[in-house]
């Protein structure tokens, strides 16, 4: 069965075109035009993966996004007009998996969708039982929980894949770009941006937990889980 994927534009041209290359790619294609039309669509269709345009009627990309997120952490595309940093940050802190800025390659979009679902479909298949623990700390990628002192704490998928990496390969120091090649499944196409935003919404969360293990920034370099 091919891989179901929704675009969600309120541009007809864009959305054509973005469907035009996902079927020459043998993809299944559905779409929407506006926000509340692709939450129907997605509550209908069950894709693998969304494209999600941010400037729509009726409902933006970013409310679309925090919606899907409270139920499903499928992977999500945004598609933006806007280049500014503070735009590119606000998605990925919703959840999204990814952004690509008006006008675009659809040749670079096909590129990151493919990356994106292998990575998707490399998790799915990991087998149970998959956890680390540290004192206070426990990561387990096989239901996507997080326990800190004992408590369940919510936390987006991505920011919990890329707690566990960092966590299974303790006082290794890994560079940004490493980092999206391990746990977002693309190099040249990613942003090291994505991995500071949600190494810094990570911070937030594990603030004061411990004094025995830390996530570090190792300048000039990349990141590292630290144990002392």
């Amino acid at each position: 069965m091919a891989t179901k994927v929704l675009v969600v534009d309120d541009d007809v041209n864009i959305v054509k075109l973005i469907k035009l290359y996902l079927e020459k790619e043998d993809y299944s294609v559905c779409t929407a035009g506006n926000g509340k039309e692709a939450l129907d669509v997605f509550n209908r269709e069950k894709p693998a993966i969304i494209i999600l345009d941010i400037m729509m009627p009726e409902m933006d990309g970013n409310q679309v996004c925090r919606e899907i997120r409270k139920t499903s952490d499928v992977p999500i595309i945004m598609l933006t007009a806007k280049g500014e940093t503070f735009d590119k940050v606000l998605s990925l802190e919703l959840g999204a998996d990814d952004y690509i800025v008006k006008p675009f390659e659809p040749k670079e979009l096909i590129a990151r969708i493919k990356a994106i679902l292998r990575r998707s479909d490399s998790k799915n298949k990991q087998n149970d039982g998959e956890c680390v623990v540290f004192d206070k700390l426990e990561v387990n990628l096989s239901n996507y929980e997080l326990k800190i002192d004992g408590k369940i704490l919510e936390i987006p998928p991505k920011e919990l894949e890329l707690l566990y990496f960092l966590a299974s390969n303790p006082n290794r120091v890994f560079t940004r770009e490493q980092l999206l090649e391990e746990v977002w499944g693309f190099d040249y196409f990613g942003d090291s941006r994505t991995v500071d935003v949600h190494i810094k919404r990570l911070r937030e969360k594990l603030e004061g937990v411990d004094s025995n293990w830390q996530l570090k920034t190792v300048w000039g370099v990349g990141y590292k889980f630290e144990v002392r």
